[in-house]
């Protein structure tokens, strides 16, 4: 009985919240809803009963059901001091310190955080937001799921939209929507990356990105570039693509497969510093020296990947400034004033792990 009342309980409030049913419309009468989820008349009034409480319906003797305004001066409810905050891999290296610099301000103002973990999966992203709303949370920052990939929680955003919760992207944006964002230049400081290792003298380069977020898409389109810049025939370039879920042993596998059967290859363009720091080790261990027998670049400036030997080439990511920024951009939305999207220039770090193709030859 508990599992029935749950699933019905469940199903509304995910409707209504969806906005299959509309403020003040009616909803099915317990018969019918007794007969679409083949329960009793006291699962069904033990479900409704406690959407009543939660204020997504509410009754008239007489009249039935109705859908209750459960958003009902969502930003200027004060009791409401409660901040959601979404990322894709909360454990991810790139995240703590955003947190960190978002907390650090919203807690001034006397908010709290509460953050959610999608790891990359849309059902898990639906669930999350759909918790944070049960919560009636005073503010959204969310890095979105998958953004290089079909989003079937639109209908979700779109009813955020509706009832004008504030709300803030980070890392990615999804296609028809004017939410605030803080981005970076990935695709430019990807460019400029691979041109410094043209400028080494490499030119056969193999590419290594994570394809089911916008950032990889945009830092693979950021080599591409370089080759076209520069003139090199791209067909000198080499490209494997993954997705977030693969295993780390499966992607190395595919550069050592990739390696052996091109020979030619002297440099490595990694999707983040984490992989980066996998590759080197695992070149390590076999007896490839960095840079000396080929060079790698990573991308975010993983605090380690500076502590490591050789130290890593890559593009720093501004983690705490823009959890910092995500923060003061909140509370003015929660305020009621309007702030303008922010886009970062990651600047470039040369660090070790590069080399001339003169010195990455000698042996």
């Amino acid at each position: 009985m508990e599992v029935k009342y749950e699933t019905v309980k469940q199903t509304l409030r995910n409707e209504i919240i969806d906005g299959k049913y509309q403020i003040n419309e009616k909803l099915p009468t317990e018969s019918a809803l007794m007969k679409r989820f083949d329960v009793s008349r006291y699962t069904i009034r033990r479900a409704v009963g406690d959407l009543e409480n939660e204020h997504y319906i509410y009754r008239i003797q007489g009249g039935g059901m109705f859908v209750q305004d459960w958003q009902r001066d969502w930003s200027k409810n004060e009791k409401n001091k409660i901040i959601g905050v979404i990322s894709t891999h909360m454990a991810d290296y790139i995240f703590p310190p955003i947190i960190s610099g978002i907390d650090s301000i919203v807690t001034e103002q006397g908010y709290s955080l509460i953050v959610g973990n999608t790891l990359n999966d849309h059902h898990r992203e639906r669930q999350t937001i759909l918790n944070m709303l049960d919560l009636k949370i005073a503010g959204l920052i969310i890095e979105p799921t998958e953004s290089a990939m079909p989003n079937p929680n639109l209908d979700l955003y779109r009813q955020v939209k509706k009832y004008q919760i504030p709300t803030i992207l980070f890392h990615s944006t999804y296609p028809g929507f004017d939410f605030p964002s803080l981005l970076t230049k990935d695709k430019e400081a990807e460019e400029e990356l691979v041109k410094y290792l043209f400028d080494l003298g490499h030119s056969d380069i193999l590419g290594v990105f994570q394809i089911n977020d916008q950032q990889g898409v945009d830092r693979m389109g950021g080599m591409i570039k370089a080759y076209q810049d520069y003139g090199i025939p791209t067909t000198k370039s080499n490209v494997i693509m993954y997705q977030s879920g693969d295993s780390y042993e499966s992607i190395i596998k595919k550069v050592d497969i990739m390696l052996n059967s091109n020979q030619e290859i002297t440099a490595i363009a990694c999707y983040n510093d984490r992989l980066a720091t996998r590759i080197i080790s695992h070149l390590q261990k076999q007896g490839i020296r960095v840079p000396n027998d080929i060079s790698v670049i990573g991308f975010d400036n993983y605090e380690m990947a500076q502590i490591i030997s050789p130290s890593l080439t890559t593009a720093n990511h501004p983690k705490r400034q823009l959890g910092e920024d995500a923060g003061k951009m909140i509370l003015k939305m929660i305020d009621g004033e309007h702030v303008e999207s922010k886009i970062y220039a990651p600047a470039i770090i040369k660090g070790q792990s590069t080399a001339p193709v003169t010195k990455a030859n000698d042996n």
